[in-house]
């Protein structure tokens, strides 16, 4: 019997002709796998991304095909790529959980970002390091919707409606104690919008939500805040709690200048949202 001469037609052909297409894209990503790390790479390596060029191949063969691929094809950039590498296997990250971190640029606002705090000043050595490297600027909130009248309670009400996804974007470690979290000090009552403990870091962290620009006072509150929580909640062998502002805007000298003022421990990040839908659009939505 002759053999079928591939063509466009017949189902035997479509499929052999899928296994040619699928034999060639695997060979042309075992080519460029191939390449990327085989150049000489211990001049791009960067001292923080914890990761030695010597070690690279044991590392890059610890993580599954499938994230070796999806990193080639959308992390250009080598640092960022061995930083992901690096977190994957650090934190067992899942292919869907590694995108997600790519496409919401993690590297770049979690290490690249020119972050606003003054742990170098209030926190010992490696915990104010640490706690830099937790903090992300900017937080990104695209699972939420607000209107543009929206208020900070508007704001708590989408993150703890939320919380999975509120949960992911602060990152590993976070552990959600409660939202207007009561304090009594002295003869009056007090309300903290967010209250975590970081298992890492180990230590409270308090969120001040803010849907205006960050203001010189804002500082001034949470220090109080802080200082409550170390007081009433933490135990002996627990670092010092840590604040962070979440603002929609900051002015970087402006908070310098605040932040220079007080003793406890305050980072300030901004925070993205989505975009509300227009109202053509949802006369659309609705009549369709």
């Amino acid at each position: 019997m002759e053999a079928c001469i591939i063509c466009c037609t017949c189902s035997c052909c479509s499929d052999e002709r899928f296994k040619l297409l699928t034999a060639a894209r695997n060979i042309w990503r075992i080519r460029a796998f191939y390449l990327a790390y085989t150049q000489d790479i211990q001049s791009t390596l960067d001292i923080a991304t914890g990761v030695d060029a010597q070690i690279l191949p044991q590392l890059v063969a610890e993580i599954p095909w499938g994230h070796n691929l999806l990193l080639l094809e959308k992390v250009k950039d080598l640092q960022a790529r061995f930083w992901y590498i690096h977190k994957t296997l650090e934190y067992g990250w899942s292919r869907s959980v590694l995108w997600h971190h790519i496409d919401t640029k993690l590297y770049e606002r979690q290490f690249e970002a020119e972050k606003t705090t003054n742990f170098n000043l209030t926190l010992p050595s490696p915990q104010s390091d640490l706690a830099k490297e937790v903090l992300k600027d900017p937080y990104n909130f695209d699972f939420l919707t607000l209107a543009k009248d929206a208020q900070e309670k508007d704001l708590e009400k989408g993150l703890l409606d939320h919380i999975r996804e509120f949960l992911l974007e602060l990152g590993v470690g976070f552990a959600f104690i409660g939202s207007q979290y009561h304090l009594r000090v002295g003869n009056d009552d007090f309300y903290l919008d967010l209250l975590f403990y970081h298992v890492k870091l180990r230590c409270y962290i308090v969120i001040d939500l803010k849907m205006t620009e960050f203001k010189p006072e804002f500082s001034g509150k949470i220090s109080f805040y802080i200082s409550a929580v170390d007081d009433l909640l933490r135990h002996p062998d627990d670092q010092p709690s840590i604040g962070i502002i979440l603002c929609k805007s900051k002015d970087k000298t402006i908070v310098e200048y605040s932040l220079r003022s007080t003793n406890m421990p305050i980072g300030v990040s901004t925070y993205q949202l989505r975009d509300a839908l227009p109202k053509t659009c949802l006369r659309k939505f609705t009549n369709y």
